[in-house]
């Protein structure tokens, strides 16, 4: 019996799902599976705020592959193309190597890049939030500017230093701001010329609610929290120019600023344009059954697919979240497996979980099952919840272990150094650039197809 050659791309909570469903629906002699990730390690990133702060070390978000992935071969790349009349995938390994891998079924769950905007100077001075690697270089960054302000004779420096706008008021966002003003102000006790009312932390979002999804009651419990915490909140505004020392808004107002933190949405994988199938809003136009039509055996998921909400309705399609990108790689794999059996494919169902806010310390806002939860509360379902959604076991102790150290111990407030010479753009930490046009694609397979 010939085996199925099964293709996963991406190793965030989608594609590992995926993965670890299809080693136990599928026997080795059944099928062979290979998963194309980057990194060696699953990222979950709704804690990556609380790296940036350091109350959790990078270990403790980075989940290895290797742990529960038995015979899944495991590719260290990105797929930069995809060719789906000949089955083929294009990957750029970590050495540079480009190679094709053929494949029966593919299952593309790539996830998603920042969206930005062509704003003047964004590209250059902005920093992300959205890989392990921006999380440690922003922690270095925030705390190298309280040691420069410190040392600073000039009052102007000092307070372009101390200024930190966070553009984005959804859940990256406003976590971000949140943990990280927390550790500034503890930090400024440290500092003999650091005066914590000097220190100004400011999201900035263009939406008029801060987090809707939390519902009205919930996102004006989190808006007061911020705000008695010292927190500026500008609602309905954008960024109009970012400078090296100074950030502009679109209401007129100029801060000084060496700081901002860009986290205003994502936008699925470029990886998608090379296929040259329906989107939505950018994410692949799929079927219920998390299929992509007019592509044979090609399964999509997570941030990079629009895939129908059927609890909604009406032409809703599910949020970019990982409660639904896990859900949904155990459904592409029931699906995959289905596929090679021949029997009847099952559409994507989902009921809502809630959601949780940790806006560090104590603070917290939560809405499991509906129920609408602030404080401690809050923060213990917050923390169990990330706890359950953790993969393995080293994973949550690491976790717990790091929350019970910084409880009791308190922060540091030490600079690594590791990345201080590395470009902060987001386009060096997110490779944005490294992906094929689907000509490129198109013109390299059929070159294959006509050498073999």
């Amino acid at each position: 019996m010939t085996r199925a050659r099964i293709l996963i791309v991406g190793g965030g909570f989608a594609g590992v799902e995926c993965a670890r469903r299809l080693e136990r629906a599928l026997s080795p002699q059944r099928a062979r599976i290979a998963l194309v990730a980057p990194f060696s390690y699953q990222l979950y990133m709704p804690l990556l705020p609380q790296v940036a702060s350091g109350v959790l070390t990078p270990q403790s978000v980075a989940v290895s592959l290797r742990r529960g992935l038995r015979h899944t071969r495991v590719i260290p790349g990105g797929s930069i193309g995809v060719d789906t009349d000949a089955k083929v995938c294009v990957i750029r390994k970590i050495t540079d190597e480009i190679i094709d891998e053929r494949y029966d079924y593919l299952v593309l769950a790539p996830g998603s890049v920042t969206r930005t905007f062509d704003i003047p100077g964004l590209s250059e001075h902005a920093l992300g939030m959205k890989t392990l690697a921006e999380a440690a270089y922003l922690r270095d960054h925030v705390i190298a500017q309280l040691d420069l302000a410190d040392a600073a004779t000039d009052p102007a420096e000092r307070a372009s230093r101390l200024r930190f706008i966070v553009v984005g008021g959804g859940y990256a966002g406003t976590e971000t701001a949140a943990c990280l003003q927390r550790i500034t102000v503890a930090a400024a006790r440290r500092y003999p010329r650091l005066d914590a009312r000097l220190i100004k932390w400011h999201i900035v979002d263009v939406a008029p609610k801060l987090m809707p999804e939390l519902g009205d009651k919930l996102g004006s419990d989190a808006l007061r929290i911020l705000r008695d915490r010292g927190i500026e909140v500008s609602l309905g505004v954008s960024v109009a120019r970012v400078e090296p020392e100074q950030v502009t808004l679109t209401d007129g107002r100029t801060l000084p600023c060496r700081t901002l933190v860009w986290t205003a949405g994502v936008t699925a994988s470029p990886l998608l344009a090379t296929l040259g199938a329906e989107t939505v809003r950018g994410r692949l136009s799929v079927t219920s059954r998390l299929t992509v039509p007019g592509a044979d055996g090609v399964f999509a998921l997570g941030d990079a697919a629009a895939v129908p909400d059927l609890d909604k309705g009406e032409g809703a399609v599910c949020p970019p979240t990982a409660q639904h990108a896990q859900r949904q790689g155990r459904t592409a794999a029931d699906n995959v497996a289905a596929s090679l059996r021949g029997t009847a494919l099952r559409s994507y169902v989902h009921k809502d979980l809630g959601l949780v806010v940790d806006l560090g310390g104590r603070d917290a806002v939560s809405r499991p099952l509906g129920l609408q939860l602030t404080g401690m509360p809050a923060q213990a379902v917050a923390r169990g919840y990330h706890l359950m959604a953790l993969r393995t076991n080293v994973a949550k102790v690491r976790t717990v272990t790091n929350w019970l150290l910084n409880a009791a111990a308190g922060d540091d407030y030490v600079r690594t150094g590791f990345q201080s010479r590395r470009p902060a753009t987001l386009r060096d930490f997110e490779y944005t650039d490294a992906y094929l046009t689907r000509d490129q694609v198109r013109a390299r397979t059929r070159s294959a197809a006509g050498g073999a």
